[in-house]
């Protein structure tokens, strides 16, 4: 990725700028400065952002982020890196249920020995069967993990199919969405977009059927990708607070931007859309929604190596999993038992 010096730097007319500290974990760990972050123009009346600071015990360099359950993270620590890992930790909720902080160390995910998350970058998700799928930068590939496995026990070559360097990050369409069920994938730094759909291969794992890129705007000249070396992303329902449309938010690591996109009616976002969530970031890696009170987490890769929170967002209307429920089923739980993964970029400032 391009050095912090060269981060984009984008200033709204009208922004909230936001320096919240999250007080002292219940592990007594000290508070940690904040961030300046400025929350978009289009949506400084709604949300807030805070930081929680970094993850006790998770080596430096954070990767993408999902929830293992209700209230445990699963996380990447040396990212982009041979010996990256995924790394579990608990979180501590207020009397609204909202995350103020972490409850425990973090903890190897699949055990002593695991090896899973070499490589881990922006995408760590759930799939179907409770499957873990981890994107593997630089190395252009994705990694699958089964319940219970303690290293990744099928790893897609997606150079060979066209993919290109390298793969940092994806996720599913949820349902209520165009393109439910569908994998979306996109690589850093040059924001190509690609949709796919799943079929087992009979060993517990899938293979990617009709992968294919896709312009991101037909009516443009050329082809359009993703904006701003682009890293996590979420999908957000249409219905909560300044989000009319069904929606994105990506984590924008070059920019050190928070990007937020309306979605076609196949699950990929329109570019032409894009408003400003978040701005003034260092590292915006992984993006996640809080199963609970549906709101959103993004981790950073350096930039003080932490996770932040953004409060406004309606709670999920039922009953409270990671984002891909729709795919899991009872997978997610089958996937606690679990450990690692890991990936790279530039030195850290």
């Amino acid at each position: 990725m391009l050095p912090y010096s060269d981060k984009h730097v984008w200033s709204p007319g009208i922004t909230s700028v936001l320096a919240i500290v999250i007080a002292t974990l219940a592990l007594g760990s000290a508070v940690r400065p904040a961030q300046a972050v400025e929350v978009g123009a289009d949506f400084a009346d709604r949300y807030t952002a805070a930081t929680l600071g970094s993850v006790p015990g998770l080596p430096p360099l954070y990767g993408g982020l999902t929830f293992i359950d209700n209230n445990t993270i699963l996380i990447g620590g040396q990212a982009n890196t041979a010996s990256g890992r995924l790394y579990t930790v608990g979180v501590v909720r207020d009397v609204n249920g909202h995350i103020i902080g972490f409850s425990s160390q973090a903890t190897l995910f699949g055990g002593p020995n695991s090896t899973i998350g070499a490589y881990n970058d922006g995408g760590v998700v759930f799939g179907p069967g409770g499957v873990l799928f981890t994107s593997r930068w630089p190395v252009n590939e994705l990694g699958q993990t089964k319940p219970g496995s303690t290293s990744e026990d099928k790893i897609i070559n997606l150079a060979a199919l066209g993919v290109a360097g390298s793969h940092a990050a994806l996720n599913f369409v949820p349902a209520g969405f165009g393109g439910a069920g569908q994998v979306k994938l996109v690589s850093w730094s040059g924001g190509q977009w690609y949709t796919a759909t799943l079929s087992s291969d009979g060993l517990g794992t899938f293979n990617l059927v009709g992968l294919t890129p896709v312009d991101l705007d037909p009516v443009a000249d050329g082809v359009q990708n993703v904006p701003g070396g682009p890293e996590g992303f979420v999908y957000i329902k249409a219905g909560n607070p300044d989000f009319a449309l069904n929606s994105m938010l990506i984590s924008e690591y070059s920019a050190g931007d928070v990007g937020a996109y309306e979605v076609d009616g196949n699950g990929n976002p329109i570019v032409g859309s894009r408003r400003l969530f978040l701005s003034g970031l260092t590292g915006a890696e992984g993006a996640a929604i809080d199963p609970l009170t549906g709101d959103f987490l993004f981790s950073t890769f350096g930039g003080g190596d932490q996770i932040f929170v953004v409060q406004g967002f309606n709670p999920p209307s039922a009953v409270p999993e990671p984002a891909i429920v729709a795919l899991l089923s009872l997978g997610v739980a089958a996937g606690a038992a679990w450990v690692r993964s890991a990936r790279r970029r530039r030195p850290t400032a």
